[in-house]
């Protein structure tokens, strides 16, 4: 294999079969292809090729009962156990909101679909896996002991493609992205202290042209302070020790899933920090972490206050919140936690 020459089907699997124990994201690493390349070259082996379209999948997800819904970026992987429900589906935006599956869909970074079965000794694996036009994992659906195989099966012969073929070529063509505008600070927290739901704050970036870290930057540490990149692992032992509902968000361009709850096993794992509890598991690369903000925004009950950690890209790997009812102030514990937290000890972008 040349340099630039990317690995044919038969030497991607030669290679998975010589590195039995490598993850995933690992190999396809290594290989220098994508994630979906590497699903891609199973099938018609192990791996069938289905509709990629999330309102397909939304349409018949619920049939398959409890499952493990996993979505991820470079640096986090959030996994929830349950059921898909209340589902309001959008060709824009859709919306899952279930008791222990939360998630926030934008079908239109949704491009292929696998199924996908693995051999774990006796077991058979089976998931539905998503990916965008150039092959990142986008969202994954694992069955449980308990989910519904046959209707994973109907939906596998439902969803097939008639293209079964091994090769993958995505399309790496980036998305047109937008500079940072010329905002003065003072535009930025007019705008800022004017917000009434954190709903509208990406809103508000979108009409200043401003991205999101570099708003944090900019706003002033009233509404925005840099923190100790420990902060994150220490907001996380805190809420345990505090027995402290809190929100999680993992994204990437497609999708959005929240955990909301206490949390109750944090641990870490080399330069991985995880939450491993019944139905929410959490896998958080600290390493990856480049700047850490406490960051406040107002709202119509009062401000809220969320943690956000960004990546050496500045792309922001995870947010977290306290939870609160809707209509109420934030939790007071949760403020003094996040008042508490390390700050950086230099300021500067």
């Amino acid at each position: 294999m040349t340099e630039n020459a990317k690995p044919t089907p038969a030497e991607i699997r030669a290679f998975r079969a010589e590195n039995p124990k490598m993850r995933e994201r690992d190999i396809a690493a290594q290989l220098q292809i994508s994630e979906a390349a590497l699903v891609a070259a199973e099938v018609g082996i192990s791996v069938t090729r289905i509709d990629g379209s999330a309102l397909k999948l939304l349409e018949r997800v619920a049939e398959l009962g409890e499952v493990m819904a996993l979505s991820r970026n470079e640096s986090a992987v959030h996994e929830k156990i349950g059921v898909y429900e209340n589902i309001n589906s959008g060709p824009h935006a859709s919306i899952v909101l279930g008791e222990n599956i939360d998630l926030r869909i934008f079908p239109g970074r949704w491009v292929h679909g696998f199924a996908v079965s693995k051999k774990d000794g006796d077991q058979e694996r089976l998931s539905l896996q998503y990916f965008d036009k150039a092959g990142g994992a986008v969202h994954k659906v694992h069955l449980r002991p308990d989910s519904n195989v046959a209707a994973y099966h109907a939906i596998v012969r439902d969803l097939k493609l008639e293209d079964q073929s091994q090769e993958f070529v995505g399309d790496t063509s980036a998305a047109a992205t937008s500079e940072d505008g010329d905002v003065s600070r003072e535009e930025l927290r007019d705008h800022w202290s004017k917000l009434t739901d954190t709903h509208e704050f990406f809103g508000m970036l979108r009409k200043l042209k401003i991205g999101r870290q570099a708003a944090v930057r900019t706003v002033g540490d009233d509404y925005a302070w840099k923190l100790d990149n420990s902060a994150t692992a220490e907001m996380m032992h805190a809420s345990v020790k505090a027995g402290l509902p809190i929100m999680c968000f993992v994204a990437n361009d497609g999708i959005v899933q929240i955990h909301s709850g206490p949390i109750f096993n944090v641990q870490p794992m080399g330069p991985w920090i995880n939450v491993l509890d019944p139905t929410f598991h959490l896998h958080l690369r600290q390493d990856h972490i480049a700047e850490t903000w406490a960051v406040r925004k107002p709202t119509k009950d009062g401000h809220v206050t969320s943690l956000e950690a960004y990546d050496a890209n500045g792309e922001m790997i995870i947010q977290f919140f306290g939870k609160r009812k809707e209509g109420s102030d934030e939790r007071s514990d949760w403020r003094e936690i996040m008042e508490s937290l390390p700050k950086a000890t230099s300021v500067a972008a």
